[in-house]
């Protein structure tokens, strides 16, 4: 199994071509909306040199063609009462499924992100909890999970930037 079947399994969709094909446009668009998702069309045209309704038009079919999956909100951690974060690096059993792993980390809900990778570790998750006591906590039920044999936390001291939105490939 590859990385994008896995990528896709874990987040509950079928698989997608490691890219689609945009034009111009649709880059701009894209860009944007990672720079500020809450933008208007009318604005989002203004940018791009389409009428509101055209960019509405335009971006709803990158939804459909899964280059826009959600729109979210940003929050504060610390402002939530989450102050501590840390990556946990997972390592799983020799006899254990990946995709079973995978389901088994995406049960545990102080998990944000969890990603595939290449190393020791077979996946690197983001936890976000209140203190470092409930950090333990997590750490813990992520060592009881069937098919983990050990993990190594990184506890962040502090986040210089996070989610920044880079140019795309091909973009001026």
């Amino acid at each position: 199994m590859n990385v994008v079947d896995l990528t896709s399994k874990l987040r509950g969709r079928r698989p997608m071509p490691h890219t689609v094909t945009m034009d111009e446009i649709d880059q701009a668009l894209v860009q944007a909306l990672r720079e500020n998702g809450r933008a208007a069309f009318a604005e989002l045209g203004r940018r791009v040199g389409l009428s509101g309704p055209g960019a509405q038009e335009r971006v709803r079919r990158l939804e459909e063609r899964g280059v826009i999956t959600g729109f979210h909100a940003s929050v504060d951690p610390a402002a939530v009462g989450l102050g501590v974060s840390a990556l946990v690096g997972v390592y799983s059993s020799d006899n254990a499924e990946t995709d079973d792993v995978a389901r088994r980390l995406r049960d545990v809900a102080e998990i944000e992100d969890c990603w595939y990778v290449a190393g020791e570790e077979e996946f690197v998750v983001r936890v976000r909890a209140q203190d470092v006591a409930a950090l333990e906590h997590v750490v813990s039920k992520i060592r009881r999970l069937r098919g983990v044999a050990r993990t190594r936390t990184t506890v962040v001291l502090s986040t210089r930037w996070e989610r920044r939105a880079g140019p795309l490939p091909g973009a001026g």
